[in-house]
């Protein structure tokens, strides 16, 4: 097994470590002074802040300059509110959970294959929407969003939504956008003349499945996928076996994102599933760099702020949550990340997104993305034949491993 194999295989070991002992036992109950909280319900009021704030967050997400000057969306909110921001930056939405199980944080960036596990392990609580007083700015197909809403009550503030895309760089491509993504999963000789076998790579976690799913849906409608996410096991098992064979072809299953940006300029890699992050900053330093989203369509994520429910701070997050959601962040982080805005009103006006960023970022792409959720056992047909996320896991770790 090479050494990056190998560290992929040990790190996704240790993710499910943390989750199986979060599982087993749970964070005991914070003894630090409360917030007024209505009895089984979400806070009914905000005090002064606590001075300090923790986010858990992908990376990018959470921007006080130090990247690049121009964007900074951490230093006025400490302004305004005395809480000093930290941020504990994760890699995989299993990383995610397993960080807020373990407890110490206030606020995660959860996308929604882990946003439902953290609501049902009681991990994040409810939120009152009448303390965000910019909830009604909120995108309404985000609103009442199912990874985040359950039975009416909301358990987190939208930030952000985008697709993953096929980045590639273009001189190994000849300058044409390749249109599928076989160029991940299928061997072949690329308008460069080099094998793709060594040159692409795969995301470092069980949810990029999906991935595996939505592209058999379109290229084998015989096995009759309908959602990525809601596998029955012969369609489960045809996903492993492509990510079997994509896996002879793999030169690093990434999960950190600056890593993979090395990967494109020194390593020799030149198609992968990826974020808009990625393509915004190799773009920026003049890389032969591209994105598509190919004839199959794409995964994607939508992300949720979310407070866990032991929170350390709640005061100073729930400034934090309406301090998501102005313009202004909501914008500049668009144009950062490639994403798009929860809050529309980020659209027009902005300096560094542009009157025309939204569209660029894919807003009219909203009907086209299959959004990472949870697999469950439950097909959403009635049927409990379908293959739930715990053997996800394990059948990831195996494919990533040579079995």
């Amino acid at each position: 097994m090479s050494n990056r194999r190998r560290s992929s295989l040990f790190a996704w070991l240790a993710v499910l470590a943390l989750l199986v002992s979060a599982c087993v036992a749970p964070p005991p109950p914070s003894t630090s002074a409360a917030p007024a909280v209505a009895s089984g319900g979400p806070m009914q009021s905000i005090g002064e802040g606590e001075g300090a704030l923790s986010i858990v967050a992908w990376a990018g997400y959470i921007e006080r300059g130090e990247t690049d000057p121009g964007f900074d969306w951490v230093t006025d909110y400490e302004a305004a509110t005395g809480c000093a921001v930290s941020v504990k930056t994760a890699a995989t939405s299993d990383e995610m959970v397993a960080l807020m199980n373990e407890g110490g944080f206030d606020l995660v960036t959860a996308s929604g294959d882990a946003s439902l596990r953290l609501i049902s392990g009681g991990t994040v609580q409810e939120i009152n929407t009448a303390l965000v007083p910019s909830w009604g700015t909120v995108d309404e197909r985000l609103q009442n969003a199912s990874w985040h809403t359950v039975d009416g009550k909301h358990y987190g503030v939208p930030y952000q939504w985008g697709s993953n895309v096929l980045m590639y760089n273009t001189d190994a491509f000849g300058g044409e956008a390749p249109t599928s993504w076989n160029v991940v999963f299928e061997e072949m000789t690329l308008a460069d003349g080099q094998s793709n076998k060594g040159r692409v790579q795969a995301f470092d976690g069980p949810i990029y499945i999906a991935d595996a799913a939505l592209y058999l849906k379109h290229n084998q409608p015989e096995l009759g996928i309908d959602d990525p996410y809601a596998l029955t096991r012969d369609q489960f098992n045809a996903a492993l076996d492509l990510l079997r064979v994509q896996r002879t072809l793999v030169g690093r299953y990434w999960h950190d994102a600056f890593v993979q940006m090395d990967d494109y300029t020194n390593e020799g890699v030149v198609a992968s599933g990826s974020w808009p992050f990625q393509v915004n900053l190799l773009q920026a330093g003049g890389a032969p760099i591209a994105s598509v989203i190919p004839v199959e369509g794409a995964t994607g994520w939508a992300d949720t702020t979310m407070l866990h429910t032991d929170a350390p701070h709640p005061n100073c997050a729930y400034k934090w949550l309406e301090h998501s959601i102005n313009p202004k962040l909501q914008g500049d982080l668009a144009a950062w990340f490639g994403s798009v805005p929860a809050a529309l009103a980020a659209c027009t006006g902005n300096a560094l997104l542009g009157d025309g960023g939204c569209d660029t970022n894919g807003l009219g792409n909203f009907d086209q993305i299959s959004f990472w959720k949870t697999p469950v056992a439950d097909c959403g047909n009635g049927s409990l034949e379908c293959v739930p996320y715990h053997e996800w896991v394990t059948n990831y770790i195996a494919v990533i491993g040579g079995r």
